[in-house]
């Protein structure tokens, strides 16, 4: 796993001169480090997507379905963390009928994207130097027909770097299981061993590493760095448009 190096302290050094040692360090590290891979699979929500603002329309609707007109707002981002770890919520909504809030949560969540959704910094620029480098797929927890990604995609102008969309509803067993990998490899034609998944959340991470891909987090989600540092991924990085600098080509 590669993330910041931290450096045995060094009494003779102020704290300046220890951070920009640090820095340094840490640089020479990452510039070290490179991936040899010919298929790229990424996630969608918060890896070229930001979906913050999809969470939270999906959580006012839920609580306003449920009678519930005051929430606490930092659920819209650890709502959907426990959702995708199958985690309890009901802790989180207050004894409301848990069975109503997912319904309109998800509906909500899922209708939000086509209408709201923005692309994180650069990223088309990103996925069309990727995309010259290796082939690109797209894998996403989102149980919705591949179609309305692609459409989603087409709307944002990156459906053509990519080469296969697999969805929730194509496999039997989401993520953390590592089928939508397997099968987005297959449907790419490269071995799982020459693929690296990348994606923000810790069910992305234990995914790939059970299919026996190569693993990047990225920081442009709702997961932080010391939640993704657990699952050592091969490389954790801020953001996707980081990357390519680490492809071994």
């Amino acid at each position: 796993m590669l993330y910041i190096t931290r450096l045995s302290t060094n009494k003779n050094l102020s704290k300046k001169d220890y951070d920009k040692t640090t820095v340094r360090t840490r640089m020479k590290t990452l510039k070290d480090k490179k991936l040899k891979v010919r298929g790229i699979m990424l996630d969608l929500d918060g890896t070229i997507v930001d979906s913050k603002k999809a969470y939270l329309e999906a959580l006012k609707a839920a609580f306003n379905a449920v009678g519930e007109e005051t929430f606490n707002s930092k659920m819209a981002i650890e709502i959907p963390k426990r959702l995708e770890q199958r985690l309890p919520i009901n802790d989180m909504i207050k004894g409301a009928d848990s069975q109503k809030f997912l319904e309109v949560y998800l509906k909500t969540y899922y209708a939000v994207p086509l209408l709201k959704t923005e692309l994180l910094p650069q990223i088309s620029e990103t996925l069309k130097d990727l995309s010259q480098k290796a082939e690109l797929a797209l894998v996403t927890q989102r149980r919705v027909p591949k179609e309305k990604v692609i459409e989603e995609l087409e709307n944002l102008g990156l459906a053509k770097y990519f080469k296969t969309v697999v969805t929730g509803l194509d496999t039997d067993h989401p993520k953390p299981s590592p089928d939508a990998v397997i099968k987005c490899a297959e449907k790419m034609n490269v071995p799982l061993c020459e693929c690296a998944i990348i994606g923000d959340s810790v069910v992305d991470i234990k995914a790939g590493k059970l299919a026996g891909a190569k693993t990047v987090a990225v920081l442009s989600g709702i997961y932080t760095r010391k939640e993704l540092e657990p699952e050592k991924p091969d490389l954790i990085i801020e953001n996707i448009n980081e990357f390519p600098k680490f492809l071994d080509t």
